[in-house]
């Protein structure tokens, strides 16, 4: 089996150009199949089957591997077979019409609205980083745009009078109501604030470091990090989760999916079904908790 597993290594390292990560993660998987093998005395690889395959996923199953691990253990061991019948050392791929299983869609951390008021009330909004640290984290909530769009807002972006945001996405532009909070906060930064970061004649960008250039998205990162310290929320909170929390707290309110996805940028509406699952599994809970006869 050693000799086996070392022309099997030459073979991903030259033929399928892996990653070194991938790589390792294949050889380790396949490793761990023929040791299985081994120890149930299966010396010769020829005779496996797809039964010996379904018996190894139901024994890694029992160890209580995640459906994620096994998914991946089948994709080595597929690869692995796909190398054996090329060289002629098996006869078939017994993986063949073996489907991975299913893995469940692993639902966003959100905010309740009570962290979203603790968090959003952490700048101190008589400085001028706080007002626009304010407004940052007020639009993001307010409006649900991803981080990235945030950074790369413009002031042409920005309709106050109207109270919409302009931002674009994969070559697909969306208009985005912003709220009265939001609008407030953002008004104050660029009335009384915004004028101490500018330091060029030029510069269009919303929202401006302490440089006078554009903020990145680590940045945005490190703060939004202090403030979530500084508010004392214990949950890992990052730039995404309020957009996640815009999502959430809209479908728990009444807002149509549809309408939720056009105002993310979603293509598919299947990917905002997720918000609608988490809140099924609000209500459940509340259920469970509150009623009598749960």
């Amino acid at each position: 089996m050693e000799q086996l597993i070392l022309k099997y290594t030459d073979y991903l390292t030259t033929e399928k150009e892996l990653s070194t990560n991938t790589l390792e993660s294949y050889l380790r998987d396949v490793k761990q199949y023929l040791d299985y093998l081994n120890k149930n005395e299966v010396n010769d690889i020829s005779y496996t089957t797809k039964a010996t395959i379904i018996t190894y996923l139901v024994y890694l199953q029992d160890k209580g591997r995640a459906v994620s691990t096994i998914s991946r253990s089948i994709a080595s061991i597929r690869c692995f077979y796909q190398y054996l019948v090329q060289s002629k050392m098996v006869p078939k791929d017994p993986t063949l019409n073996i489907e991975s299983p299913k893995t469940k869609k692993k639902l966003p951390s959100i905010l309740s609205l009570e962290e979203v008021d603790v968090l959003l009330n952490q700048p101190e909004a008589w400085t001028s980083k706080g007002m626009r640290d304010k407004a940052m984290l007020e639009l993001l909530y307010a409006t649900g745009i991803r981080v990235s769009e945030l950074i790369s807002l413009t002031i042409n972006d920005v309709n106050l009078s109207l109270g919409f945001v302009k931002c674009s996405s994969s070559n697909r532009e969306r208009t985005i109501p912003i709220g009265t909070l939001a609008l407030k906060a953002l008004l104050d930064y660029l009335n009384k604030a915004r004028g101490s970061f500018v330091k060029t004649d030029n510069q269009d960008l919303l929202f401006l470091n302490m440089q006078g250039g554009g903020l990145t998205r680590q940045g945005f990162w490190k703060i939004i990090k202090a403030y979530t310290k500084q508010a004392n929320i214990e949950k890992t909170i990052t730039p995404h989760t309020l957009r996640h929390s815009f999502a959430t707290h809209l479908v728990q309110n009444g807002a149509d999916l549809k309408s939720v996805q056009e105002m993310l940028g979603h293509s598919d509406i299947s990917t905002t079904q997720i918000y609608a699952n988490i809140t099924k599994n609000k209500i459940k809970d509340v259920y469970n908790k509150t009623h009598p006869r749960a």
